[in-house]
């Protein structure tokens, strides 16, 4: 047996806002910071295939825009046609 009290938290104990606020994604506020975007073609995995996520999306947007893209892309170019095809829908 080990002579070690046992610590518990208590009502008492004080949490940090990093601690109490729910994780989130991107920003609650829209940012120009030139460093946060990354161009697709420089993606480490950007020439993996497209992700179910991506062509789902795609579909949904390519429908809207009228058009039909090819299904074997890659992340990179998947991105690309994403953020085309939400400026010709406006949807930026």
């Amino acid at each position: 047996m080990s002579n070690e009290t046992p610590v518990t938290a208590t009502p008492e104990t004080t949490m940090t806002a990093e601690e109490t606020e729910p994780e989130t994604l991107g920003a609650s506020e829209p940012t120009d910071d030139p460093a946060l975007e990354k161009d697709p073609a420089d993606w480490v995995s950007g020439g993996d295939p497209i992700t179910e996520a991506q062509k789902s999306y795609l579909d949904t947007l390519a429908r809207q825009a009228g058009e039909e893209l090819p299904a074997d892309m890659t992340k990179a170019e998947a991105s690309q046609h994403i953020v085309r095809l939400r400026g010709k829908n406006d949807l930026d």
